[in-house]
């Protein structure tokens, strides 16, 4: 038998709300099946992409990307090449924050340099 998760399992396993859980049902981003008594049951299937989701929300990428790969995602493999290109876009995102960081990283070595350079000078004397 197929190992099913209740909600709050779900929500205690990815550490998403249980509001959020239903709100992203509410967006159609995730598709739990209902048990007799009208609950929601989520597969390992659904928890794979449920942390999906939630690594696509740590890379930054907007809600709304995550909705649209997830409806091509419903479309099958003929859309696999829009799915590439909305990776593609949030990695290139990340590749200009990166660079910007490095940056910033740059810039304090530089200063921190600067002052050690101070500091040898001054116990130099």
């Amino acid at each position: 038998m197929t190992k099913t998760y209740k909600i709050s399992e779900i929500a205690k396993i990815t550490g998403f709300s249980i509001p959020t859980l239903r709100y992203y049902e509410d967006l159609g981003l995730i598709k739990p099946e209902r048990s007799t008594s009208n609950y929601r049951t989520f597969t390992e299937k659904d928890l794979h992409w449920i942390e999906f989701i939630q690594r696509a929300k740590m890379t930054g990428m907007p809600l709304e990307d995550i909705k649209a790969y997830s409806d091509l995602r419903e479309k099958g493999d003929s859309t696999i090449i829009e799915r590439l290109s909305l990776l593609i876009k949030q990695e290139h995102i990340l590749r200009e924050k990166k660079q910007e960081l490095e940056s910033h990283i740059d810039f304090l070595q530089k200063k921190k340099q600067t002052y050690y350079e101070l500091l040898e000078k001054k116990n130099s004397d």
